[in-house]
């Protein structure tokens, strides 16, 4: 095992220096708050990471969740971590006063997270999940509903989680055949069946909250039909104990990696008595559900960047230890060996890695702050805010995903051999990072959400949005020396970002909707290109602040080192958006025309 998981010091340059959390602190929301909570809440989420959940990393990959007699088995530091969390205020970190919450900034929650993700990602989702769940209840349930299921919630003795998969409806929620109906006694009776539910049963908490997606007899048809339910795994009975709820695990699945967390198999109302509470309005189910879904698509994405951030300092760890070979400009045999860090092509692995998780925490942290900007702000500046946050979250959610693969990818090719063994993590963690393009929304369809919908919404209002916000970084970056070049390069992609742009819609308006929408992936890794690079140039910008404002002996290799990520990403990731654009402008039907009976070999 590495000694570090993460770069306390990035974290704290991303924080205060880059997206100054202190700022957030005029507002009377956060004003009960100042630094010294901020970096308690730093200092004890990573006590907490590095002497709780990374020990078990290896553990919980090994011991996985079994199913017996119905009941769903899990690693022991699951109900510790559970009830550390609850106590500790870590589940309802940024929830409001008036719900127990601690009503910190979502910027300070998401470094405890991120903190948690990386030392141990299957430990982690079960708070999250949590969180979600009660957030949800808070923001669209009924007083009753919050009173009865929140307290348990945030103090950890219940998990919450979600259910909305079916056999036969994955992406596609229209087809979801769970059914729900009303009685007279204020709930209704649910049947049907869930798949790929994380965390839905375990002995790692008393209860299991699940908000489930099912539709009311006689509902509309599509979408327009779903409710969102609160239906317990057990429910309270007249006397105020809990009663089985007719919720019952079919099945566990056994997947390639995230191995701590059970992944489950419900049969719901197999005795004609599981009982659910109906969330706020019937038929708007789906619309609610998006809350959780957008929260938890940016913490895949945080998810991602945290285990392809272990994978790095696991790597380069191992790259300043490892000897092997000597220089090549060395022709003597005798000489000892150089650690391989020393190697160009392995200093280029590291600085790929660098460069993407790194550039993904800070898309993360923007994306943080606008959430945070919009909880307190009004009218149009909040509108500003919601529409950034609505054009990146499946751009947050996939560029870590995709390029998490390949980054963690290349800190395995790190240690050669030893990377593909279990001795070192980088196997389990290439495993565990393979999950994140899948879940939450596969690439495919957040390509689809962010070109049909997020562009196009409004008159393409947040996509001029986020030319702005960009430009303002462009601006100020052509102001320094050092950075102009940098920012120049960043005008000409986001200027063919917007010729693409304009190129696509364009097929949208003469009807050719197949067209429009046949390469939105690639649209998809396009946009997220340019949006780390925009990231990387305004690290640049305080980089350079910092290193023209005085002596920094103590950081200076730190700030160099930033500027060695930002000089890479620009040479050789930011130049991939040529071929991408070429080929979105091709638009030549490949993939439309193509015929399934021609795969056929």
């Amino acid at each position: 095992m590495a000694e570090k998981f993460v770069s306390e010091r990035n974290i704290r340059f991303l924080l205060y220096e880059v997206f100054d959390v202190l700022e957030l602190l005029k507002y009377p929301y956060y004003a009960e708050h100042n630094k010294e909570v901020f970096d308690m809440v730093l200092d004890t989420a990573l006590r907490i990471g590095k002497d709780m959940l990374y020990p078990v990393l290896d553990e919980m990959d090994k011991d996985q969740p079994e199913l017996v007699d119905g009941k769903v088995k899990v690693h022991p530091v699951v109900r510790e971590f559970m009830r550390e969390c609850g106590q500790g205020g870590w589940i309802a970190a940024d929830a409001p006063f008036e719900h127990g919450g601690q009503q910190l900034p979502v910027m300070i929650s998401l470094v405890s997270n991120f903190i948690f993700a990386a030392a141990n990602y299957s430990a982690s989702v079960y708070p999250a999940l949590t969180t979600g769940a009660a957030r949800l209840i808070t923001t669209f349930g009924s007083q009753e509903l919050i009173d009865t299921y929140v307290p348990k919630m945030f103090n950890g003795e219940w998990q919450g989680t979600m259910a909305l998969t079916e056999p036969q409806a994955g992406s596609s929620l229209a087809d979801i055949t769970t059914t729900a109906e009303p009685t007279d006694k204020g709930y209704y009776k649910i049947k049907g069946q869930k798949i790929f539910i994380s965390a839905s049963e375990h002995d790692g908490v008393e209860n299991v909250i699940q908000l489930l997606l099912a539709k009311i007899r006689g509902a509309p048809a599509g979408v327009k039909g779903i409710s969102l339910f609160v239906v317990p795994n057990k429910r309270i009975g007249e006397n105020g104990e809990l009663v089985p709820n007719d919720v019952n695990v079919t099945g566990i699945y056994h997947k390639l990696g995230y191995r701590g967390c059970p992944i489950n198999q419900l049969s719901l109302g197999e005795n004609d008595d599981c009982r659910g509470w109906l969330v706020g309005e019937p038929h708007k189910g789906l619309m609610y559900m998006f809350q959780m879904m957008n929260e938890s698509r940016i913490g895949v994405g945080m998810g991602a960047t945290a285990i392809a951030t272990a994978a790095y300092h696991a790597a380069l760890e191992y790259a300043k230890q490892r000897p092997q070979g000597r220089r090549l400009t060395s022709k003597d045999p005798t000489l000892p060996q150089v650690p391989i860090i020393e190697h160009a092509d392995v200093k280029r692995m590291l600085l790929f890695q660098k460069s993407v998780v790194e550039g993904s925490l800070a898309l993360l942290f923007q994306c943080s702050k606008y959430r945070d900007l919009e909880m307190v702000l009004e009218g149009e500046e909040r509108n500003r805010y919601s529409l950034l946050l609505e054009i990146l979250t499946s751009v947050v959610k996939s560029y870590p995903s995709e390029m998490g693969i390949l980054s963690v990818s290349q800190g395995l090719q790190c240690l050669g051999g030893y990377g593909y063994c279990d001795e070192f993590p980088l196997e389990q963690y290439y495993r565990d990072v393979r999950i994140h393009p899948i879940h939450e929304g596969t690439t495919g369809i957040h390509g689809l959400t962010l070109l049909g919908r997020s562009v196009t919404r409004n008159n393409g209002k947040a996509f001029q949005l986020f030319v702005e916000e960009v430009s303002k970084v462009i601006g100020t970056a052509e102001k320094d020396t050092e950075l102009k070049p940098y920012a120049a390069q960043l005008k000409a992609a986001v200027d063919r970002l917007k010729a693409v742009t304009t190129y696509l819609v364009g097929l949208a308006i003469k009807g050719d909707a197949e067209l429009f929408l046949a390469d939105a992936t690639l649209y998809l890794e396009m946009f997220g290109i340019i949006a780390i690079a925009w990231q990387w140039l305004l690290q640049g910008i305080t980089v350079q602040e910092a290193l023209g404002s005085g002596p920094i002996d103590a950081d200076l290799n730190f700030y160099k080192g930033k500027m060695y990520a930002l000089r890479y990403f620009f040479a050789y990731e930011l130049p991939k958006i040529e071929v991408l654009a070429a080929r979105l402008e091709k638009s030549d039907g490949l993939t439309v025309e193509m015929q399934p009976e021609l795969f056929e070999g």
